[in-house]
């Protein structure tokens, strides 16, 4: 031993040996139990860590190569299992402290040359020093050290995320680690000041860059995942953490109060203060301000960097006492922003629109902070600090409003903290706020729309309460009149203001309103009017004061009868001088002859648009102020006295002043432009329409005239097809948005104008809505993210909404334009042809509105039995074509002579059939519904596609034609189509047009699509077969007739016969099968629900189903013999054989089994036991596919519900032992067995109740064989989750007798056997999903069916060891709910139905439920980046049961009172851990409020007594927050509890 030690020693040390000997030599004795040195591992480490440090000390010239070794050997001797063996054993193995100096070197050349090649290694070395206790002491002991490796490893990381290349985890890792370690000391530091001296030396610029470049950077794929999603957040979170703890220690306040208050403030706060050497924030303002990265991101780290420092200052130090400190820290603070430089005199602006957007980021969330923490006390500020915070905002918005940015939306929230703060701060400036922020502000994109809107909004709220509002509008007056800046201004009011508006008038009190409507009556009349001729500025003006005046009409409180009489006076006289001071002027001056050039002047359009704008207003408000306040006289009401108003509609009836001649100049001009002008036409003519309404006697003739001008008015606009969305605004609209609001008046005033409108209307309103909706599509995917209004959104809005239905005409007349357009997608050769059924079904000769018009048509009463014969005629006229169509479609179907389409014409009959979808079908009127279900019809046999056609294409329009008809079949006239078409002439023609299609989709019948079709094909036939059984007229007839004719379609049998075998497709075999098993289902199902008395329709029924299920069992026995040996069984043949078999166990005979001759014959049993045994081979092998799954166990649950069915040697536990094969197999999933869960216990169901107890006994020991702990050891999860699924399920079945004695008896050894199974599992964290969340499931579910059964306290004491051993940290989103609800699943099914139990093994309860609190706490900690919203909803849900389970215990177990005060001990000592969500901790609150009402005043004083101090302090806020609000509640609702 002493040769090996000595030669190997030596060796090491010798330089004669190579360096390539003496690392082999190392690496065996640190591996080799041969060799035996004393403190061996010391001597390698110290070894290597010599030679390194020697190395970089420049005493050992080593190759670069050999170097590298060196720093690999180090590093796996640090990360190998020797080693840490060696640690937990006790021994102590250290490092010296020069390699952590080399290590920091190492890594400051990394940085210098800019590269990480060559440093992996050492990170990794790095990772393991720090990681392990006894090597990291050479760090933690010397602080210094651990703040240079923290400032190299951070420049590293920001070299890394600024570079191109893809961000890897391993740095991260090492940085996160290493500020874990550092922020261990920094709490441990008591030297506060030196703490402050390393941060901001070494620690505070690179946090502040690191910091910013992990928030901007484009994560990209290529990016590890686990640095994205995990430690980007965690270093982020730990660098604030630092900073906070490093900057803004409590002992550090004093240095930084008598930095920052003036001297007088000091002098009067500390006589005789000696001034300490250190200045904080003067520190922090010149790191700041010094070049510690690149010039292009100084400006934006340090404005993001600010706002950070300064809510940890406030953090720190915000009190009420401290509120002067915190002004003047921000200020410091702000004087680090490029801004502050604006405010000095003389300085330019140099901002770019980036910088300025940055900037004014940062000074919004500095003012957030400053508002959000009542820093700025306006009474304090004034009386005790000569307002030195006043002149700080007033400059700060001095410099905002001179440096004007309205496309920057952080702009806009500045001034609107600063009016927040004190609307004195912008008062001086109120004149140029309202001009660069409202009336002359281009704020046209969304993202500045919004906070502009919240900006003006914030001013009418502040200006409305100080009742300052007319103040403010003043200020509008003037800023309007001054010239504009462009020569079209920004509409005064959009959509968000004038609600904001609205709110504001309610509150003012009339006078103010009046006072503010005068002044612009005024101006208009002195200024605008006069001079508006020929001056598009006046023009402008005139049309901005006339949108305020609309505005304020429109908004304001209407007149009525409670309204004080001066104000109505007054009101009065604001009324009349607008009709006469303006609106007649304004009359007098468009109806001047002007020539065709001078009409497309600006100004004259302008000038129009306000003056009917206005003459609207008028109209309307004046209507409304008359209907509403008795004591209101209008200025018409002459003209009502003079003239009577049903005989005289003329404008002197709505505008007095004006004459007839006037008015139609007027008209004229203004419908020449396509503008505000022409659309103010049609809300005044319908306000004319409302008021003729409004009269006992409607001018009926007047009406028509006025409908019919407002929808010819917008015809030819509408006819362009050109538009462009419109946002609302009244005075924004354009010949392009012109047709958006014209179509949207009619379609909002439908109800008013359809009674009114010619028929030849009504079909230009179909065709309009039938041309805009199928433009919509297009137009919704241009405007989906806008909140304006299109075309398309008001025609699908029509469409969508109940009116549509009502207004039958309409309806009727939209229909018929749909069919056309069907028509029109038929290529040309047969478009013409009148015979074929589209054409038909929409010729405009035809009265199909009849049916409609009939009751409300108007006769001369002498003519009445001549047009009572006429509208006869013409409602047979509409049914006979009908009828002749319904004749032309089955005999089209029977010759097979379809229409072929091509790809394109398929795709717009498929955008067609949506607009189909879109009507409520079961709205129709008969004749309608039966046109909709001819056309159809008519598209499913009559149309087919070309051989060039994409067949998933047509199989979707199949399918949609398939859905829309069981659709109309639900409809209240779904009985119409029997009227035209035979019963069984549908169901032909469908299933031969189908059959026919069928050859399309041989390669196709395996998509999902496929199975969407054949389940609507069987819904079309199971729907139409329930309504001839349910019309009872001629059953039996057409029952009879389309089993023939599903007879004489099988290739063997009929017609059929001399056809060749291979036209016969699998597709077309399943259809047929389909309809089949459908005429079956629905026969069986008939048969089961005649009453006994009706004998002679269960014999004709049961003879039906007899020949019915004959020639079912040849179609299901040829389709299975054409099978291959070793292929699947298709799936189409498994509910067919159900279905079948089901049908025989219904029939009448009850006693089958007993006679040979009754109706299950021996060759159909023979089919249903081979068909089970291929069911039970396959099932075990079909875990992958879901749909097999469930109609296997489908037939299983009927089969097995007749034992007698088994083959010979076959019982129920074959069918078990089958499943468990199932479950077991590997494709099964947890999410699997969920989606099956229902049939499997179906099947149980029935196994359990037919089998024998010795067969139950079986089952129990196949189980109990799953169960063994060995299945885990061998790696065989899946035996394990089969055992525990099938005993779940068989909790789920109904037991009796002997079964249920041998259950419960064995459930010891099941409960048992799960508790070491999760003990086992939980060590593996890839079996928490496949095994612990189901046993915690099956355990839950053991408790509640256990009640009053589970005796013994032992056995359910062991469903707490299952709760300890479960993990609930370091989990997956997934798996972490899991555990978590199984977890709380068993613990409130042993509160619920084991209190007995409960309340002996209480701390085992409060243990599991401390757990899961716990768990909570630390998911539901406040993060900077939530991250996943669907994590945190989950999150949520798992706090509200915890909550839940607080309440419970509260309400429901008044023996644990007891624990109450241990429960809120546990509950507020990790509350004082974490900072969590307001939402979470809002749950956790309540319920730890219900557990404080158990706690009496005793168990308080010993909280508080007991408590450590940090912990106190965070229950006495609790205390008092459950005292304020949840003790106050509660008693104030036991006050009215009887």
């Amino acid at each position: 031993m002493a040769a090996i030690y000595s030669g190997i020693y030596l060796k090491l040390k010798s330089s004669k040996t190579s360096w390539e000997d003496k690392l082999k030599l190392a690496r065996f004795a640190w591996v080799s139990h041969q060799c035996v040195l004393p403190n061996k591992e010391q001597v390698l480490l110290d070894w290597v860590s010599r030679t390194l440090v020697s190395n970089y000390n420049k005493k050992l010239e080593l190759e670069d190569e050999v170097v590298e070794k060196l720093w690999a050997y180090l590093d796996n001797v640090i990360h190998s299992k020797r080693l840490q063996d060696l640690l937990k054993s006790g021994k102590t193995v250290g490092l010296s402290f020069p390699i952590a100096q080399v290590i920091n070197k190492r890594l400051s050349e990394a940085c210098s040359e800019k590269t990480q090649q060559n440093i992996s290694t050492l990170l990794s070395c790095s990772s393991g020093i720090l990681s392990t206790p006894s090597l990291s002491i050479i760090y933690t002991a010397k602080c210094e050290l651990l703040v240079d490796l923290l400032n190299k490893l951070s420049q590293l990381a920001c070299q890394q995320l600024a570079s191109d290349d893809a961000v890897s985890s391993q740095l991260f890792s090492v940085l996160q680690l290493t500020f874990a370690q550092y922020l261990l000391i920094q709490r441990q530091q008591t030297n506060t000041k030196l703490v402050f001296g390393q941060v901001t030396s070494q620690l505070l610029q690179p946090c502040l860059l690191l910091r910013h470049l992990l928030t901007v950077r484009s994560w990209t794929q290529a990016d590890d995942s686990h640095v994205r999603q995990h430690l980007s957040r965690e270093i982020q979170s730990q660098m604030e953490t630092l900073l906070q703890v490093g900057l803004f220690q409590p002992e550090l306040f004093s240095s930084y109060k008598e930095e920052l208050l003036p001297e007088q403030e000091l002098q009067e706060k500390k006589k005789g203060g000696w001034k300490t050497l250190l200045l904080p924030a003067n520190t922090m303002q010149t790191k700041l301000g010094s070049d510690f990265c690149e010039p292009a991101l100084h400006g934006v780290v340090v404005a993001g960097s600010v706002a950070l420092l300064y809510k940890l200052f406030l953090d720190s130090y915000c009190k009420a006492e401290n509120h002067l400190v915190c002004f003047h820290m921000l200020s410091r603070l702000f004087g680090c922003l490029r801004l502050s430089g604006l405010q000095e005199a003389g300085r330019s602006d140099v901002l770019s629109p980036v910088d300025w957007s940055t900037e004014l980021l940062a000074l919004e969330q500095l003012l957030t902070l400053v508002l959000s923490n009542d820093i700025y006390n306006v009474a304090s500020d004034r009386i005790r600090h000569k307002e030195v915070q006043f002149h700080f905002y007033r400059k700060l918005a001095q410099m905002l409003l001179t440096h004007s940015q309205a496309s920057i939306p952080a702009w806009f929230r500045c001034l609107k903290l600063l009016v927040s703060l004190n609307h004195l701060i912008v008062e001086p400036d109120l004149d140029d706020l309202v001009s660069s922020a409202w009336i002359d502000a281009e704020a046209s994109e969304p993202r500045t729309r919004e906070p502009q809107e919240t900006l003006i909004s914030t001013i009418f709220q502040t200006y409305s309460k100080l009742r300052q509002f007319p103040r403010l509008f003043e200020e509008v007056l003037t800023v309007i009149c001054r010239p504009a800046v462009d020569e079209l201004r920004p509409s005064v009011f959009s959509a968000g203001l004038t609600v904001k508006l609205h709110e504001c008038l309610l509150e003012l009190p009339p006078n103010q309103i009046l006072d503010i409507l005068c002044l612009f009556v005024e101006k208009c009349q002195t200024l605008v009017i006069p001079a508006v001729e020929q001056s598009t500025d006046m023009a402008l003006k005139l049309m901005s004061l006339c949108l305020v005046l609309h505005a304020f009409l429109f908004n304001m409180r209407s007149l009525d009868d409670v309204t004080p009489g001066p104000v109505v006076l007054r009101t009065q006289r604001l009324m009349a001088n607008i009709q006469k001071g303006i609106t007649q002027p304004l009359m007098e001056l468009l109806q001047a002859p002007r020539r065709e050039e001078e009409k497309s002047k600006l100004w004259l359009r302008k000038a129009s648009d306000a003056a009917l704008l206005l003459v609207y207003t008028w109209v309307e408000v004046d209507t409304l102020f008359g209907v509403g306040c008795s004591k209101y006289v209008s200025p018409t009401a002459e003209i009502a006295v003079t003239e009577p108003v049903a005989g005289h509609w003329g404008i002197s009836a709505f505008l007095p002043g004006v004459t007839e001649q006037c008015w139609r100049r007027v008209m004229e001009l203004a419908s020449s432009f396509a503008s505000t002008s022409k659309y103010c036409l049609e809300l005044l003519t319908l306000q004319k329409m409302k008021k003729m309404l409004m009269q006992t006697e409607a001018d009926v003739q007047a009406l028509q005239h006025a409908a019919a001008f407002i929808l010819e008015s917008g015809r030819s606009a509408m006819r362009r097809g050109e538009s462009e969305p419109w946002d609302g605004d009244i005075s924004m609209i354009t010949e392009l948005s012109y047709p958006t609001a014209h179509w949207h008046l009619v379609m909002s005033n439908l109800t008013i104008l359809l009674p009114y409108i010619s028929l030849k209307d009504v079909e230009y309103i179909a065709k309009v809505l039938l041309e805009t909706l199928m433009l919509a599509e297009a137009q919704e995917a241009a405007t989906d993210q806008e909140p304006s209004i299109s075309i398309g959104k008001i025609s699908l809005g029509l469409i969508h909404s109940s009116l549509l239905p009502e207004m039958k005409v309409l309806h009727c007349a939209f229909l018929t334009h749909l069919i056309h357009q069907f028509a029109v997608v038929l290529p040309t050769a047969t478009r013409d042809s009148v015979d074929l059924p589209l054409q038909q079904l929409s010729v405009t000769n035809v009265p199909w509105h009849e049916e409609i018009l009939a009751p409300c048509k108007t006769v001369d009463p002498f003519e009445v039995p001549s047009e009572n014969k006429l509208l006869k005629d013409e409602l047979s006229l509409s049914w006979e074509t009908l009828e002749k169509v319904a004749q032309c479609i089955v005999l089209l179907a029977k010759n097979g002579c379809p229409v072929i389409l091509k790809e394109c014409q398929l795709q717009r009959c498929l955008s067609l059939l949506e607009i189909v979808s879109l009507l409520k079908l079961d709205s129709f009127l008969p004749s309608d519904c039966t046109r909709c279900f001819l056309v159809l019809l008519s598209l499913l046999v009559n149309t087919r596609a070309s051989v060039s056609c994409s067949k998933l294409l047509l199989l979707e329009v199949l399918r949609t034609c398939l859905h829309l008809l069981r659709c109309l079949q639900a409809g209240r006239s779904a009985n119409s189509v029997f009227k035209v078409l035979h019963a069984s002439d549908v169901l032909e023609a469908v299933m031969t047009s189908q059959l026919a299609a069928s050859k399309f989709f041989t390669d196709v019948f395996t998509v999902p699509v496929w199975a969407q079709y054949v389940q609507e094909v069987q819904e079309v036939l199971e729907n139409f077969l329930q309504m001839i059984i349910e019309r009872r007229q001629s059953v039996k007839l057409n029952l009879e007739k389309f089993m023939s004719f599903l007879v004489s379609c099988r290739p063997d049998t009929g017609a059929a016969k001399n056809k060749d075998w291979k036209n016969w497709n699998p597709a077309a075999e399943q259809l047929l099968l389909t309809a089949f098993t459908t005429l079956c289902h629905v026969v069986t199902l008939h048969l089961q629900q005649l009453p006994e008395k009706k004998l002679h329709s269960v014999d004709v029924f049961s003879a039906l189903l007899e020949a019915v299920v004959l020639q079912m069992v040849r179609t299901v026995e040829h389709g299975l013999q054409s099978n291959a040996p070793n292929q699947l069984l298709p799936l189409a043949f498994i509910p067919s054989v159900t279905t079948l078999l089901k049908a025989d166990l219904s029939h009448p005979v009850k006693d089958w089994q007993k006679k040979p001759s009754g109706f299950l014959e021996q060759p159909r049993i023979k089919l249903y036991q081979d068909f089970y045994s291929q069911i039970v081979k396959e099932l075990p092998c079909a875990g992958g596919n879901l749909q097999f799954l469930q109609l296997a166990l489908q037939f299983l649950t009927v089969f097995c519900s007749v034992p007698e069915l088994y083959p010979e040697k076959e019982t129920a536990v074959m069918v078990v032992f089958a499943i468990k094969k199932l479950l077991s197999g590997p494709a099964i999933t947890t999410q699997v067995i969920r989606s099956m869960e229902m049939e499997l216990t179906e099947v149980l169901v029935k196994v359990l109740g037919n089998c024998s107890a010795e067969e139950f006994y079986a089952i129990m020991r196949l189980v109990l064989q799953g169960l063994e702990v060995r299945n885990v050891w061998q790696r065989k999860a899946k035996e394990v989750l089969s055992a525990v699924t099938l005993t779940k399920l068989l909790l789920s079945c109904p037991l009796s007798g002997d079964k249920e004695k041998a259950f419960w008896f064995a459930s010891p050894q099941i409960i048992t056997a799960l508790a070491l199974q999760t003990r086992e599992a939980c060590q593996d964290q890839s079996l928490i999903s496949i095994i612990v969340i189901p046993i915690l499931e099956t355990v839950a579910a053991l408790l509640r069916q256990g009640e009053g059964v589970l005796v013994n306290p032992h056995h359910v004491s062991l469903a707490f060891s299952i709760l300890l051993a479960v993990p609930l940290d370091h989990l997956k989103t997934e798996e972490y709910r899991g555990v978590f609800l199984g977890v709380h699943e068993v613990l409130f099914s042993i509160v619920q139905c084991h209190p007995k139990v409960l309340l002996k093994a209480a701390p085992s309860f409060l243990c599991s439920f401390h757990r899961l609190v716990v768990s909570v706490m630390h998911e539901g900690r406040q993060k900077g980046d939530r991250g996943n919203m669907d994590e945190f909803e989950m999150v949520l849900k798992c706090a509200h049961l915890v909550e839940r389970m607080y309440t419970h215990i509260a309400a429901e177990m008044e023996d644990f009172t007891v624990f109450s005060a241990f429960m809120v001990a546990q509950y507020v000592t990790e509350l004082q851990k974490v900072t969590l969500h307001p939402a979470v901790k809002a749950h956790l609150t309540e319920g730890i409020y219900h557990i404080l009402d158990l706690c009496i005043e005793r168990d308080i004083k010993f909280l508080n007594a007991s408590l450590p101090a940090g912990v106190r302090e965070v229950f006495k806020d609790l205390y008092n927050d459950y005292n304020h609000y949840h003790k106050a509640k509660k008693q104030g609702e036991e006050k009215y509890t009887a």
